[in-house]
């Protein structure tokens, strides 16, 4: 079910190259079903990169509680400050990974930059993490606030019942799953729609503010950097949030493989799409201003409510669907581009080998994709799901950083491969200490649930060793696993994927 690795090497751009032994035959002949080869194809446009990466930055938190930056800043000023310097350093994140992506045309994102760079065990235990705990974690958030503010119209006199929620959550993620399993193209003209209607909500905030401070309405901005003053702790941890706001931007270097001319379109939609993200989220702080004092804000338990039912009035009643769709649209963007982090990692031997099949039809990775629903499932309905993420919220940050920093390190190491856009050096050696700030921080503000999460992680050293390294398993295993591979190939309909060069 694992196979067994190759010797590492770092050659031009792919690690492990050469397809395994032992992959099993097609139990279709798809040359007959399909008339070309059963691939991922490339679907991905500019346009469809953008709202990747868009679709996936933006989801509940400006909308609803947008107030952690402010709480820990103590001003406006410092607080739009903090919204415009995170921007712009999760900006310099991505041109690291819009270089990453151009000279290493894989998918895979953090995964593959880190085998690239560093070797199979840190990779192994980057995509173990996310498998078990990360990406099942993350999906069950940001589903429950979807089925949180999907049925408040429904009850908006009185309180919603968890089980309720819980429920319609479960289907959304169910119909996301199914959504990416059935067709590239369709999950991919649905973001697109639904990124669309993010920005058409953050534009219904941002002109009704501009209104505002063309009438006058500056009182809050006047002496915008006296308040509160912002502690020593107090100043990082709205870092924190602000670069948690941007996370989202390095997902589109999860699918390079289906990307049109990623050459050209991954760097410009990396930039067109930062760029979008920061100025919108900078002028949506700014029209919360221009309506509610500081104090109103920081008490208020949805912002954009807040907001529309003193602006807007009975429209107000369409920020909660609003807010649910720009939840549907993380969770599609994550899925999407996630799923093909399991699929690399499985072609390279780190994950299942039916994780690396493709539907021969379809010719979506359907196992990958589906792989998170009982996972998310068990999740959703049994742990604690916030306290999961918070022993985790460093995991993210560390991989990153080493990502970035094995951008360095190849700059040095493999001078003379190919790099279609390059970015000055400073900017990958500012963002990589960005990162191990970022760690720093977690262990500082909260050491106990860190040092659990930190554990969480090192669980993925001892399973690298066994799943991976020990090659003696017994032959009953060996034919209980293989199979269940051909079983789920015949009932899923998947094959491996033919062989094509990527260039």
């Amino acid at each position: 079910m694992f196979r067994k690795m190759t010797v590492p090497t770092v050659s031009d751009g792919s690690y492990l190259e050469e397809q395994s032994n032992g992959r099993l035959v097609s139990v279709h002949n798809t040359k007959a079903v399909q008339g070309d080869k059963v691939v991922l194809k490339k679907k991905v446009t500019f346009l469809r990169g953008v709202s990747i990466i868009i679709g996936t930055i933006i989801g509940a938190g400006i909308f609803i509680s947008p107030k952690g930056i402010l709480e820990n800043t103590g001003s406006v000023g410092m607080s739009l400050t903090i919204w415009t310097v995170c921007g712009i350093l999760s900006l310099f994140g991505a041109l690291c990974y819009a270089e990453l992506g151009t000279s290493i045309k894989k998918s895979g994102g953090h995964y593959t930059y880190i085998l690239e760079a560093f070797g199979p065990l840190p990779a192994f235990v980057r995509v173990w993490v996310e498998l078990l705990i990360i990406r099942p974690a993350a999906t069950s958030v940001i589903s429950l606030a979807f089925g949180r503010y999907i049925l408040e119209p429904l009850f908006m006199q009185c309180e919603i019942p968890d089980l309720a929620v819980k429920l319609i959550t479960a289907v959304a993620i169910t119909l996301v799953m199914v959504l990416n399993s059935m067709s590239v193209s369709w999950s991919a003209r649905i973001q697109i729609f639904l990124t669309f209607c993010k920005l058409v909500a953050i534009l219904i905030i941002i002109v009704p503010g501009v209104m505002q401070l063309i009438k006058g309405e500056t009182q809050n901005f006047k002496d915008a950097f006296v308040g509160n003053a912002a502690s020593v702790k107090g100043l990082p941890l709205a870092f924190y949030s602000g670069m948690y706001a941007y996370s989202g931007w390095f997902y589109l270097n999860f699918v390079t493989e289906e990307v049109e001319n990623p050459e050209k379109n991954i760097p410009l939609a990396i930039c067109t799409s930062m760029v979008i993200v920061t100025v919108g989220y900078v002028l949506t702080n700014v029209a919360y201003f221009t309506t509610i004092s500081p104090e109103d804000l920081l008490m208020s338990k949805a912002v954009a409510v807040t907001f529309s039912e003193r602006l807007l009035g009975s429209f107000s009643l369409a920020v909660p669907i609003f807010v649910a769709l720009s939840c549907f649209g993380s969770m599609n963007g994550g899925i999407f581009a996630v799923s093909r982090m399991f699929y690399v990692a499985s072609r390279e031997g780190h994950l299942p080998e039916i994780l690396s099949m493709i539907h021969v039809r379809k010719h979506t990775p359907l196992p990958a994709v589906i792989v998170l629903h009982p996972l998310t499932m068990i999740m959703l309905f049994t742990s604690d799901i916030y306290s999961l993420l918070n022993f985790l919220s460093f995991a993210r940050w560390l991989f990153i950083g080493l990502a970035v920093a094995g951008m360095i390190y190849l700059r040095y190491k493999r001078p003379d491969m190919p790099r279609p856009f390059k970015v000055p050096l400073f900017i990958p050696a500012l963002f990589s200490f960005t990162c191990l700030f970022m760690v720093a921080l977690s262990l500082y503000a909260d050491p106990v649930n860190t040092g659990i999460g930190f554990a969480i992680t090192l669980t993925g050293v001892p399973a690298y060793y066994l799943f991976i390294i020990w090659d003696k398993k017994p032959r009953w295993f060996r034919r209980i696993l293989d199979w269940i591979t051909s079983s789920l190939q015949i009932i899923l309909e998947v094959v491996p994927e033919e062989d094509k060069e990527i260039s």
